[in-house]
């Protein structure tokens, strides 16, 4: 197999390996999502642009243009391990990659379950030729990258989730409900649909009044029709094949309104797809992996539904 292997952020130089397997790296490099990235349009003005925190450390990414996941490989029991994709959030402006995406892959890797940060492009009409589909053309591509490879990252094939945080939420729910959605030309019959989804304060919809302004106008454009607001209004889309569900959200968020996961429950809950939801009295928005009160505890208690689910096994 042939891949291309980018060493690290600190060592941004691309390499190509020939005839070498990706298991035979180790674990926490990025590869490139796309041989071609589809419908993309070449600019040399639209370049990435890091956001650095006082102490030097990126914590967030601006104008993604080359689509990665960075991988973090649990350890190797014998049996075939849960996968899982993980979305930042950042309002399709920004991805939050550091609190959003390796800080949780490091915890999924702790209690034994492989984990991919997705670095996906936030829509932009600089470098798409249709940026509402931009984010869902990567997300489709990352769960198929991994059921192609899951020999090689001895995933289990039958148990590769989806995950994301606010913004990255509302990728992970339009994955979860639009993976049958031809975006692009899929060079073989890998499946796009995840089979769980975790959403952590996430947005679902695009209505006035409940979704996250910033979200909608970067997806969809000042103006929008009814019909886009309607199918990317993830609450709207939900059957009975929908993926079982994980939510997580703080009744006190102002950014995200709670709504947005309870309206999302409760379409689930009428299509009788499984589904767990854990409201916080506090908490506000972008609390990861949690930082004070009840919600610190949420990663406990998706643990509990994951080996509730047969995802993982604890000991």
């Amino acid at each position: 197999m042939t891949q291309s292997i980018i060493l690290s952020e600190k060592e941004p130089s691309l390499i190509l390996f020939f005839g070498m397997g990706i298991s035979s790296f180790s674990e926490n490099k990025e590869i490139k999502l796309w041989d071609k990235i589809p419908d993309a349009i070449t600019t040399k003005r639209y370049k990435e642009v890091p956001r650095i925190d006082d102490l030097g450390n990126i914590t967030g990414i601006r104008k993604v243009i080359e689509p990665t996941l960075k991988i973090f490989l649990a350890e190797n029991k014998g049996a075939k391990n849960t996968a899982v994709v993980i979305c930042p959030g950042g309002g399709y402006a920004l991805l939050s990659h550091e609190k959003e995406g390796e800080h949780v892959a490091k915890w999924f890797q702790s209690i034994g379950i492989s984990a991919f940060v997705l670095k996906y492009r936030l829509p932009s009409d600089a470098i798409m030729k249709n940026k509402t589909i931009g984010p869902l053309q990567d997300a489709q591509e990352a769960i198929r990258t991994l059921r192609r490879n899951a020999d090689e990252w001895n995933l289990d094939m039958s148990k590769i989730g989806i995950m994301g945080f606010s913004a990255g939420g509302h990728l992970a729910s339009t994955l979860s409900t639009h993976y049958n959605d031809k975006v692009y030309e899929c060079k073989d019959d890998s499946s796009a649909r995840p089979d769980f989804s975790i959403l952590i304060y996430p947005v679902i919809s695009m209505e006035d009044g409940i979704t996250h302004s910033g979200s909608k106008e970067n997806l969809l454009g000042k103006t929008t029709s009814s019909e886009m607001i309607a199918k990317y209004s993830n609450e709207k889309q939900v059957n009975k094949s929908t993926p079982k569900t994980f939510l997580i959200h703080a009744t006190d968020d102002k950014s995200v309104p709670v709504e947005n996961s309870i309206n999302y429950y409760l379409a689930l809950k009428q299509n009788k797809v499984p589904v767990e939801m854990h409201l916080y009295e506090n908490g506000g928005h972008g609390f990861g992996l949690g930082v004070a009160g009840t919600n610190k505890n949420w990663p406990k208690a998706c643990e509990k539904w994951l080996a509730a689910n047969g995802l993982i096994k604890i000991p």
